[in-house]
């Protein structure tokens, strides 16, 4: 029986957060149903083993996460596509936020993504959602971490994840267009990890860095080249 929605989780080394995303999941029953595509990039540690003990597809690509996300979206049949990070947690509600969105008739022709919420109590980690919302709102920018609800035929009709390394989030919503993004009424519990590594004033000078070569033309290598992943 075909799924109502194909989630689509690109991986590489995720396997100290994996296991809790899939598991916020499959953690109730809904008005839809839901098949997990993992498309892994060459993982070391147990992430392709967390994924199939936790009934997911398990597709190993390039590790590209433009690549990944394409390969997975090419799996399955489910009218819609959830692209999600494998360190994001959907949030209690989820699944009626996602119904909402589905039973509008006007959604075929729209992109949902979720509300920012990082994994922090560090009180920088609200500045950094509001900013999140913020940039959502007045440029139709939500990155990768929020998540992606949109139907499949949307998805081929904009021609698709391109193989980039990264900033292909931003490549994409440019695509759907400010107007055709909608707000979930959902947090999308991402980690803070690289927040907390880089530091809270770096890490959102570093993105901005990298936004700002990505809308200057300068190729995506370069970029990861200059800043990493």
């Amino acid at each position: 029986m075909t799924a109502d929605i194909d989630v689509v989780i690109p991986t590489l080394n995720a396997s100290a957060s994996l296991a809790r995303t899939l598991a916020a999941l499959s953690d109730a029953d809904g008005p839809f149903s839901l098949s997990v595509t993992v498309c892994d990039g060459g993982s070391r540690d147990d992430t392709t083993s967390i994924a199939r003990d936790a009934g997911a597809v398990v597709v190993t690509t390039e590790a590209s996460r433009g690549r990944q996300l394409a390969a997975g979206a090419r799996i399955g049949e489910a009218p819609w596509l959830l692209f999600l990070h494998a360190d994001t947690v959907l949030g209690p509600g989820w699944r009626d936020a996602v119904a909402r969105f589905l039973s509008d008739r006007t959604s075929d022709k729209r992109a949902g993504y979720f509300r920012l919420r990082l994994a922090s109590p560090d009180p920088r980690a609200r500045r950094i959602e509001r900013l999140a919302a913020w940039r959502c709102r007045r440029f139709g920018l939500p990155y990768g971490d929020q998540g992606l609800l949109m139907a499949r035929t949307f998805y081929h009709r904009l021609g698709g994840f391109q193989p980039l390394p990264l900033m292909e989030d931003v490549e994409f919503a440019r695509r759907i267009g400010r107007h055709n993004l909608v707000a979930l009424e959902c947090d999308a519990v991402t980690s803070a990890r690289r927040y907390e590594s880089d530091g809270w004033l770096l890490r959102p000078m570093k993105n901005l860095s990298c936004l700002a070569l990505f809308f200057a033309g300068v190729p995506t290598p370069v970029i990861r080249r200059l800043y990493g992943s």
